[in-house]
């Protein structure tokens, strides 16, 4: 659709964005339903950092009226995607469509004006490349840092600061990373593991990236928890990145190749249902309909996958109840949402249910619990004052709920709260991923 209003129609860009986001900007009434909803623009006060602003600025960018560059960039690279505004629309604007494009458009820009990208910039775009769509580096990079913790070397390398001296923000998140599990304890892909039990169904299970490399005790116990509710669990061999960190990053293209391979892998399995356990991961794999629509060979099969994509906390809803031990849980128990699992994939109630559920466990519900912890992807590391001031408020409402246990579903938010317990002083708190808290009400091993 062409518009006149275009300043500059001989611009690739302005054009290619005009294409892309313009439609769905004009959707957008202003009426600022969104903005109480908008972790940006309560930490910032800024109509730009609001997305009633960053829509208006898309579109004006659109009608070649400001600068993608100069005006457009630093306010789509300030938001956290966190959707929250997509559900406080009243009239439905699809803002992460508009977010995912502009970040596309951007990033091109860039990418073909090489003085425009920063140093930084190039380096994201080859770890992106180069590394979470390979899962023998990513595995090799976790089982290394399994032999960083075991031999002691964290321990010095935090006395000396050495992680800091590269970067303030790593050298906080290396703080509070987790144990990394025993390379020979991890579980293998192509390896179907048996239900317990009368089978109920034939899941596969999607790995994801840093949970695979840096989490997989917690990949772990999620298979052992399914086949507790009687599941069959697959692990697709060829499965890869789901993409997500690519596409909030403006790489469309590699997001969609990626896409392509886990719907390639996954529908070779057979399985009644793809389960994933990472809120950020799960919102991208149900979605992979959208980012592959008006391909003919991958539209349908798309749709296909999309429909049989179900969280964890979904399927062990279903298929339960889980055999808890008699043991009672020690303390209070609060719950973050993963913006993607609540504001994407719709799932609030099975990971609440859930935890009700937990034996002796008083749950309290936090105020603000659906609101962004900013952790962002990686927006926590390439904007790590911005995401700690949101992340500070987050934990004054965790205080508040005296709990000893905060409970999340996504391995970026689960660092995020590791890191705002030991920012705010919480002393025996700790931060779980969901998994963890069901798998040792359980009694599976750690």
């Amino acid at each position: 659709m062409k518009n006149n209003a275009v300043c500059h129609p001989e611009h690739q860009y302005v054009s290619l964005l005009h294409e892309l986001t313009y439609e769905a900007a004009n959707m957008c009434v202003q009426c600022g339903y969104c903005l109480p909803a908008c972790p940006t623009y309560e930490s910032m006060g800024k109509e730009s950092q609001s997305p009633r602003g960053r829509i208006n600025l898309v579109k004006m960018a659109a009608e070649g009226k400001i600068d993608l560059q100069k005006d457009l960039a630093e306010p789509i690279d300030l938001c956290l995607g966190c959707r929250a505004c997509e559900v406080a629309c009243p009239v439905s604007v699809p803002y992460g469509e508009i977010y995912e494009a502009a970040r596309s458009v951007i990033a091109q820009q860039q990418k073909e004006e090489e003085n425009k990208s920063s140093v930084g910039v190039k380096m994201r775009d080859k770890v992106l490349n180069n590394v979470f769509p390979h899962r023998k580096r990513l595995r090799l990079i976790g089982n290394a840092t399994w032999l960083y913790q075991k031999t002691g070397a964290n321990k010095l390398a935090r006395k000396l600061k050495l992680v800091h001296k590269v970067s303030e923000s790593m050298g906080q998140f290396e703080k509070i990373l987790p144990n990394v599990e025993s390379p020979l304890k991890r579980y293998k892909y192509g390896e179907i593991y048996p239900a317990g039990g009368e089978k109920k169904a034939t899941v596969a299970f999607f790995t994801g990236c840093v949970m695979d490399a840096m989490m997989s005790n917690i990949n772990r116990m999620t298979i052992e928890l399914l086949q507790k509710v009687g599941c069959e669990v697959f692990i697709p061999k060829a499965q890869s990145c789901c993409g997500a960190l690519h596409a909030h990053q403006g790489m469309i293209q590699e997001a969609k190749e990626l896409a392509k391979a886990n719907i390639e892998a996954f529908e070779s399995s057979g399985a009644a249902y793809f389960i994933n356990n990472a809120g950020g991961c799960g919102a991208m794999l149900c979605e992979y309909d959208k980012h592959l629509k008006g391909e003919p060979e991958w539209e349908e099969r798309a749709r296909r996958f999309t429909e049989k994509s179900r969280d964890i906390t979904e399927m062990l809803v279903e298929y339960g109840p889980l055999p808890y031990k008699k043991e009672e849980w020690d303390g209070i128990i609060t719950y973050q949402d993963s913006c993607h699992l609540r504001n994407v994939q719709g799932v609030s109630i099975q990971p609440r249910e859930l935890l009700r559920s937990v034996p002796g466990a008083e749950f309290v519900e936090m105020k603000g619990s659906n609101r962004c912890c900013a952790s962002g992807g990686i927006y926590n590391l390439i904007h790590f004052d911005e995401s700690m001031k949101i992340l500070d408020d987050k934990m004054e409402s965790v205080k508040a709920t005296k709990a000893k246990t905060i409970v999340t579903t996504n391995p970026g938010c689960l660092l995020q709260m590791k890191l705002g317990v030991e920012r705010s002083g919480l002393e025996n708190a700790r931060a779980l991923h969901i998994v963890e808290v069901l798998a040792e009400a359980c009694g599976i091993e750690s």
